[in-house]
């Protein structure tokens, strides 16, 4: 299992690495646009649709993706927009988190259908939009979800007594949610640090948060690794609705693509929230 992971890890940066670096953005749209394809084909097979019904959710997220993209969205600030999204998110993850694994099965097929293909479509328009602005502002927002997630694994293993949703996530605990902030806030002190080391001329989340007000730079990034915590535990919720481990066989040894980006669904669009409204 581990040389799977590895291997599969491997592979997928050697496809992603060379495209988030290159010049121009596009490449990097265009393979990320595959994955969210990939990941609504896996949505519909979490809802109980077979392959036909699935495939054709993976179409129209394709299609939904590439008409923004054809209109221009990603060069527009769209803050009405990312607010509308961030409060959906939300309320509605708040909502099922609330409900549990039942609530989710009474939610109507169509609704989850659709309220997926809405999210993954947001999704690719915010890391899209977030590549064009540059790979700094990409990265700070990526990362933060990588070390709120390993910040919260170590420190769950070290620490953990208290569980933070044991019908959902049993792994999960408290300690790990705290241990997973705490290093969120260290990076995005680091990074500040780093950007003005390096003067750079695009700037992190980090950096146009504390540029703004010194007191939103903490504030947002808690708010933001809290969220990641929030898209795994939904993810999980629904995969435990659905009665399966992963949301697919696509990525050997990690699972599915939804098992790799779900904690980035819902921060990538309140990160461009925030960029938004900080314009």
């Amino acid at each position: 299992m581990l040389k799977q992971r590895v291997i599969t890890a491997l592979v997928l940066l050697a496809i992603l690495l060379p495209a988030l670096f290159y010049s121009r953005p596009e490449p990097f749209c265009a393979i990320t646009l595959v994955l969210i394809a990939a990941g609504a084909w896996e949505w519909g097979r979490l809802n109980g649709y077979g392959n036909p019904i699935a495939s054709f959710l993976g179409v129209c997220c394709v299609a939904l993706c590439v008409v923004s993209w054809r209109l221009g969205l990603l060069d527009m600030p769209l803050a009405t927009l990312w607010s509308i999204t961030g409060a959906a998110w939300v309320l509605s993850s708040a909502w099922l988190l609330k409900r549990g694994v039942p609530g989710w099965a009474a939610v109507p097929r169509p609704v989850r259908l659709v309220g997926g293909l809405l999210a993954l479509w947001l999704a690719w328009l915010a890391v899209a939009q977030a590549r064009v602005i540059g790979i700094n502002f990409l990265l700070s927002v990526m990362v933060l979800v990588w070390v709120a997630d390993i910040g919260a694994y170590f420190t769950g293993r070290a620490f953990g007594r208290r569980k933070l949703a044991p019908s959902i996530s049993p792994g999960k605990s408290w300690e790990g949610v705290w241990g997973g902030m705490a290093g969120v806030l260290v990076l995005a002190a680091g990074w500040v640090a780093g950007d003005v080391y390096a003067m750079t001329s695009v700037m992190s989340l980090y950096s146009q948060l504390i540029l703004a007000d010194w007191w939103l730079l903490p504030l947002a990034v808690l708010f933001l690794a809290a969220m990641s915590v929030v898209g795994d535990l939904v993810e999980s919720l629904i995969k435990r609705s659905a009665g399966v481990k992963d949301s697919s066989w696509l990525l050997p040894g990690h699972g599915g693509v939804l098992d790799r980006v779900d904690a980035l669904l819902p921060t990538l669009p309140l990160a461009m929230m925030l960029h938004a409204l900080l314009l």
